[in-house]
């Protein structure tokens, strides 16, 4: 790995550490030539995976478009950043572990919102009534009884 400092080839590793949940490695290093310490990171290469739209146009994944909508959602809840990131990392997981290049982005809405049902129960119904396009009142309360449906049938089966 170059020096960003003085382009030396040789730099030696001072220290390791892997990050989301093992997919990368941080590395810190150090050129042997002018000192100057440095962040690298090494993560697998993942194949591009293209969301369908609804239109049938097709977009790269990105993860911090959902980020953003969980952020959104979930706007003044006692949700941390760290905890929404988790449910991204999730979504890309489990997305990803369909063994396919496309997901539909009807697909897609819905793993956030499984990740969203666990994590804040406000959060899941504001990206609910985003993702679903609620139209009326009576749509909103009708997916507010299926999660609390949803919700007491979890909560027996514990």
């Amino acid at each position: 790995m170059r020096c960003p400092n003085c382009g030396e080839k040789d730099t030696k590793v001072i220290d390791s550490r892997q990050n989301d949940e093992g997919r990368s490695v941080k590395r810190r290093r150090e050129c042997e030539k002018c000192g100057t310490r440095f962040t690298t990171f090494e993560r697998i290469e993942n194949r591009p995976l293209l969301v369908v739209k609804s239109n049938g146009a097709r977009q790269e994944f990105n993860r911090s478009k959902i980020l953003n909508g969980i952020i959104r959602s979930a706007e003044k809840r006692p949700v941390s950043l760290e905890d929404m990131e988790k449910v991204v990392d999730q979504v890309e997981r489990k997305a990803r572990a369909l063994g396919k290049t496309e997901i539909d982005s009807k697909k897609l809405g819905e793993l956030v919102m499984e990740g969203l049902s666990t994590l804040d129960e406000i959060a899941y119904i504001r990206f609910a009534s985003v993702y679903r396009e609620f139209k009326d009142t009576s749509v909103f309360l009708k997916e507010l009884e299926e999660y609390v449906k949803n919700l007491k049938v979890k909560n027996d089966g514990e």
